[in-house]
């Protein structure tokens, strides 16, 4: 049952882990700048004009974890994301962001929890009667088989956090109660930890977000396969220069965005691209590239069969800015999964499958066209549950 207290307009609480990285950092200035300028922010979001219920968009604030020492404006300005006059006007208000240092490294994984848990006590004290959101936007880290263990201990006794570091966050948001977006690549979302989220009455969302080359292959496959044109092959290269780019030149943190990024275009599609060939023909390259920065570029070769299996081809050059792209969608998450709360649903949603390149739950949409619809009827249910409580 929705308790209609919960649905009283409250500030939205970014918990931040990864507070001081080039994403982050960004939504810091968006945040700032969203308190004071709204209309400076609401046009890039996709949540601009929904969830009055929620509260006036202005009421947000940011919070969170990072092992930098730099102040968060020193960080902003060593990115150079942004243009110095576009933040300046609004450093007092990144001053005063509440950043905590990160748990020891010396303490195992419920050590870790029981500080987090601690700092998130603070948080919500800092800012009371909020509604927080666990925004996990640390770098990829090697993958672990989490989906091996049994119950929740047993993974909480075993797991050394310096190998899978986001996972002491998840834990300690969801067993406080608080959502969680899960940005990166980083696969938490296993039985043991799902179930808890249940448990909790928590919403999770996750994995991967889709911020540019991959958000046009879903809308590029999608097209392709309602024309009923074969895909014969896909050849894609990223180059950035920011501290993700540098990130994955380790193949094992790179392994699971190369495979989300492989695996979603064989779902949209039905078929293993390259079958003919009996080899793969669907081509990934991630290269750290310094002189682009934050400012990524990505280059796809798609070819394709029409007619009498006829070959044609599209090239798409897309030069994007990494940061301006995800920022946005941080923040509409975070009020997704505000409003998901108040309307009660917990544990992983599928329908926000238009904004990760590996969403989780069941039955996701795949397709460019399902995402967006899936969307509108999310939306549709959060509407008429708050607002028939709210009345």
């Amino acid at each position: 049952m929705i308790n209609a207290h919960n649905l009283k307009p409250r500030p939205l609480l970014l918990m931040i882990a990864g507070a001081k990285g080039t994403v982050a950092s960004t939504v810091a200035v968006a945040v700032a700048v969203m308190r004071k300028h709204p209309e400076a922010v609401l046009s890039s979001l996709t949540t601009g004009n929904s969830f009055p219920y929620l509260g006036l968009p202005q009421a947000i604030y940011m919070t969170g974890w990072d092992s930098q020492p730099a102040e968060l404006t020193g960080c902003v300005k060593k990115y150079g994301v942004l243009p110095e006059n576009l933040w300046r006007p609004y450093q007092a208000d990144l001053e005063h962001t509440l950043i905590f240092e990160v748990p020891s490294a010396d303490l195992d994984l419920n050590g870790q929890i029981e500080q987090l848990i601690k700092d998130i006590r603070v948080f919500k004290k800092q800012y009371p009667d909020s509604r927080p959101v666990l925004i996990n936007l640390l770098p990829a880290s090697a993958q672990q088989d989490l989906a091996r263990f049994k119950s929740l201990s047993d993974l909480r006794s075993k797991i050394d956090p310096v190998d899978f570091p986001d996972l002491a966050y998840v834990l300690a948001a969801i067993l406080s109660g608080i959502p969680v977006v899960n940005f990166t690549p980083n696969h938490l979302e296993v039985p043991v930890v799902v179930q808890e989220a249940v448990k909790q009455k928590v919403p999770i969302s996750g994995c991967d977000g889709k911020t540019g080359q991959t958000y046009l292959k879903v809308v590029l496959a999608s097209a392709l396969k309602a024309r009923s044109l074969f895909v014969d092959g896909w050849y894609s290269l990223n180059i950035l220069g920011n501290t993700d780019g540098k990130n994955l030149m380790d193949p094992g943190r790179a392994a699971a965005k190369v495979a989300n990024k492989t695996g979603l275009l064989e779902e949209i599609l039905g078929y293993s691209v390259g079958q003919r060939y009996d080899a793969p023909a669907h081509k990934i390259h991630i290269d750290y590239y310094p002189p682009r920065g934050d400012a990524k570029e990505a280059w796809d070769v798609i070819d394709f069969q029409g007619l009498f299996g006829l070959p044609m081809s599209i090239r798409v050059n897309f030069q994007g800015r990494d940061s301006i792209l995800a920022a946005p969608m941080v923040v509409d998450l975070a009020r997704w999964m505000a409003v998901l709360q108040m309307a009660g649903r917990c544990g992983p949603i599928p329908e926000l499958g238009f904004y990760f390149k590996k969403p989780v739950g069941e039955n996701p949409p795949l397709h460019f066209e399902d995402q967006v619809l899936s969307l509108g009827k999310l939306e549709k249910e959060c509407d008429e549950k708050c607002l028939k409580v709210k009345a």
